[in-house]
């Protein structure tokens, strides 16, 4: 069992990934759960994965409920309570981080026992598990479709307006917690997300790393020159797959996952690498049923799936364009 300072109580294992292992917690003295993130920093991905989110959930610390909480991060470099020390929440205090990451790049272990050297991230708890295995359990719902569109938009909106490019949108990547007036989301998993330096627009902003997940990547981020519009993209295909219930078996966790995809001979592939093999390509919204989605949701995702991404919509203009859905429903006339 991992371990970690006496004013946590590890509860149970709740996740693992190639990056990382996630538990459910508690603070010792208040019971109150928690969960905690175990990022070992043995390699020099995993230290830039593991800094990029920390800087993320730094830089946004506790300013929008549909983002992830982090209350504490540590750092561990070395075996037992004693070498568990905390990590400056202070840009002026960072050196470790950088030495951390040098030494990685070097070569050279950080300390003796290389294994020890991690990162935890102490983050709110999320009862209701991730995005996907919460709406593959729930039957469709307009209401709830429209509530996840609201609250994604709003979180990315937010992101994009503080510099942070998350950069790999999908069901997995967004917490559920368990509310009165509904599901609460969080985005969550940083681990890919690049923090802009000064006062930049984010729109403007070119990346050239291509990263995120295949089926939920824009065209131009297979070519390594995109901008935040990126994440955009990733939406409008998280959207499309939420609303038609739309899904593919993953072949290494053969989980079923939602996504859309197109089918070329006997092979899925992305709707992104699809619309730049084919630039003419015609995407069909809906695919399964018409009455599945309201004529100005379609359009809507296409604007967000346009090739362009120059005419794509930004963040900003989506969360303008949802708080103004009707969704199927008639509006109220003023005065009424």
């Amino acid at each position: 069992m991992a371990e970690l300072p006496c004013k946590y109580q590890i509860l149970r294992e709740v996740g693992r990934g190639s990056y990382g292992v996630v538990y459910e917690a508690a603070v010792t003295a208040t019971g109150l759960r928690v969960a905690v993130k175990r990022t070992r920093c043995s390699e020099p991905e995993t230290v830039e994965m593991a800094l990029q989110e920390f800087w993320a959930l730094r830089s946004v610390q506790s300013q929008h409920r549909n983002v992830l909480r982090m209350s504490e991060c540590l750092l561990q470099t070395g075996p037992g309570l004693s070498s568990v020390q905390a990590v400056s929440h202070r840009r002026q205090q960072t050196p470790r981080h950088l030495l951390l990451v040098e030494s990685c790049l070097k070569g050279r272990r950080p300390c003796a026992g290389d294994d020890a050297v991690s990162l935890w991230f102490v983050t709110e708890f999320c009862d209701g598990g991730n995005l996907n295995d919460f709406l593959l359990a729930h039957s469709p719902d307009p209401r709830l479709h429209r509530h996840v569109m609201q609250q994604l938009a709003s979180a990315i909106s937010f992101l994009h307006r503080n510099q942070i490019v998350h950069r790999d949108l999908k069901p997995e990547n967004v917490l559920v917690s368990q509310g009165e007036a509904g599901p609460e989301l969080k985005v969550a998993d940083f681990g890919l997300s690049k923090v802009c330096q000064g006062n930049v627009n984010v729109n403007q902003h070119r990346f050239s790393s291509a990263c995120g997940s295949d089926f939920y990547m824009a065209p131009e981020v297979f070519e390594g020159r995109y901008t935040a519009k990126a994440d955009i993209f990733s939406l409008g295909i998280l959207f499309w797959a939420m609303i038609e219930m739309i899904t593919f078996r993953d072949a290494d966790s053969k989980k079923e996952l939602l996504g859309i995809y197109i089918c070329q001979g006997k092979n899925l592939i992305s709707v992104g690498e699809a619309m730049l093999d084919n630039p003419n390509l015609e995407l069909h919204i809906p695919i399964k049923n018409k009455k599945s989605m309201p004529n100005e949701v379609c359009v809507l995702i296409l604007d967000m799936l346009a090739l362009n991404a120059k005419e794509r919509l930004d963040a900003f203009e989506l969360e303008k364009r949802i708080e103004q859905l009707c969704y199927g429903e008639k509006r109220q006339r003023s005065g009424a």
